[in-house]
């Protein structure tokens, strides 16, 4: 990764936000809020979930207005009345929830609201497909946004602000579904944008990665700023959490070594097809004990999605048998499975783990509702009851309960779908990217979480695309490319660079189960 460059050859500022206020019904989002972002910089904004990042964001890329405070870009004010604006004053924003639409195609989101209305498709998507391998983004520019893994759709949404030229650009949570060598790669390209005269605005809870990448940071806590424009040469990681929370975590040790009981989940020679109708992974051979939590890692797109899918009943097998504490469960509906224990954390939280137009209570009885009515009608105060105590339990900060689930950010979205999900004791836990987007006390808290489940006797079998998670959090660890798995390592012993060549080549690593 390369090394930040001094802050006093940024130059002028490209970015000067000015006592920004921001209020939502019972909310203060932001208050009074300072940033002034250098150009040919990479600057870090930080913060815990609900600290006013986003919001903050929202207005300069031109989604919110701001109640008072003043906009400058290079040095001129400006009122957005909508991204539009932003955009053609050269602000460009990739959102930590994609925006784009799953019928498209790739080339067709990329380009959707910047071309002519007649396009030349082929010329497009050559275009595309140019700019994709100038910065190390691959993607098919003719595939379908809906066939696209989680990760995928992050490098769409990043070609899509560069396809518009943007001048100052800003990433939210970029690098959440990126492998550690991806990761590096991104360092590398934002450095490169920001030598030819970009300011990049970099928010991440990942604070080895703002160490890494970012020339400046500027830390946001309860709506306002605590710090402003810190040099990163000279400021370390434990002075970033103290500043973010108010004090300073626990950094995450690797958990005691777990005795295994008995297999709780086998997969037997498993295939299942992807939605472009070929095989999304084949032949699956592995097992999760009682007591183990088993990593699966792998550059987004080589199977996990449908893997995790397959095992909730979410998607179909077409060969092999699943077990569930020795019973087969092939063709068994995921409400079957729940009910036998299985728990499901998707990684699209929105999409597939909770329902964005329904309110926070309905989505914290989704899995039980049946308890929660009288013949066809849910019981409303039972209801809420059971929504509070989720509430409460799990540390979600949320509004009204009757208020729309999509109001809540990120880390409190994750945190009630983890804690429906875990609440009911399962006996065979699947968490696909538990901890995406969390900031450093949400990501411990999943994990304990997590650790929880497994000391208490359940299978939990974690994707992520954090390998430094995996290598910290869990018992085995397999690896997934092209659909199968090339091998399985010892977390305690593996390197990451032999796990790092195992995601990205196909032939077989050495075992060290």
């Amino acid at each position: 990764m390369t090394q930040p460059s001094s802050p006093t050859d940024s130059g002028q500022l490209s970015v000067e936000l000015t006592d920004i206020w921001k209020t939502f019904p019972g909310v203060v989002a932001n208050a009074g809020v300072e940033l002034a972002v250098r150009r040919r910089s990479i600057h870090a904004l930080l913060g815990e979930n609900g600290a006013g990042k986003s919001t903050l964001m929202n207005i300069l890329a031109g989604v919110y207005r701001p109640d008072s405070g003043e906009v400058k870009i290079h040095g001129l004010p400006h009122q957005f009345r909508n991204p539009a604006d932003a955009l053609s004053a050269g602000v460009g924003m990739v959102h930590q929830e994609f925006r784009l639409i799953p019928s498209f195609s790739v080339a067709e989101n990329i380009v959707l609201g910047s071309a002519p209305s007649i396009i030349n498709n082929r010329q497009v998507e050559n275009d595309v497909a140019d700019m994709a391998r100038k910065y190390g983004l691959k993607v098919d520019p003719t595939q379908p946004l809906w066939q696209l893994s989680m990760g995928e759709r992050q490098k769409v949404e990043i070609l899509k602000v560069l396809w518009r030229d943007a001048q100052v650009l800003i990433l939210d949570e970029p690098t959440t579904v990126l492998t550690p060598s991806e990761v590096d790669e991104l360092g590398e390209i934002l450095r490169r944008m920001a030598n030819d005269g970009r300011s990049i605005i970099f928010i991440s809870h990942k604070l080895h990665e703002v160490s890494g990448i970012c020339d400046e940071a500027t830390v946001l806590r309860q709506g306002e700023t605590v710090a402003g424009s810190l040099d990163m040469a000279t400021t370390d990681q434990n002075e970033l959490a103290r500043l973010m929370v108010g004090s300073s975590p626990a950094i995450a040790a690797r958990p005691a070594t777990a005795t295994p009981g008995k297999p709780l989940l086998e997969l037997q020679n498993l295939s299942a097809m992807g939605d472009r109708g070929v095989d999304a992974f084949s032949d699956v051979n592995f097992r999760i004990h009682a007591g183990e939590i088993v990593g699966i890692a792998g550059v987004a797109g080589n199977g996990q999605r449908e893997l995790a899918d397959v095992i909730a009943g979410l998607r179909p097998s077409n060969n092999g048998t699943l077990l569930m504490d020795g019973t087969d469960i092939t063709a068994v509906s995921a409400h079957r499975r729940f009910q036998s224990g299985l728990a499901y954390i998707p990684e699209d939280r929105l999409g597939v783990g909770l329902a964005p137009r329904l309110s926070i209570t309905d989505n914290a009885i989704l899995r039980v509702y049946r308890q929660q009515r009288r013949g066809p009608f849910i019981i409303a105060e039972k209801a809420l009851s059971y929504c509070a105590d989720l509430v409460k339990r799990f540390g979600v900060r949320s509004g009204d309960p009757d208020g729309p689930i999509a109001a809540l950010s990120g880390g409190n979205l994750q945190r009630l779908l983890v804690g429906r999900e875990l609440d009911g004791k399962p006996s065979v836990v699947i968490a696909s990217q538990p901890t995406r987007g969390l900031d450093v006390q949400g990501v411990k808290a999943i994990q304990d979480l997590l650790l929880d489940q497994r000391n208490s006797g359940a299978a939990v079998m974690m994707i992520s695309e954090d390998l430094d998670e995996l290598l910290t959090l869990t018992d085995r660890l397999l690896v997934m490319e092209g659909g199968v798995i090339r091998g399985e390592f010892d977390p305690r012993t593996v390197s990451r660079h032999e796990v790092g060549m195992a995601m990205l080549s196909d032939t077989q690593p050495s075992s060290q189960s």
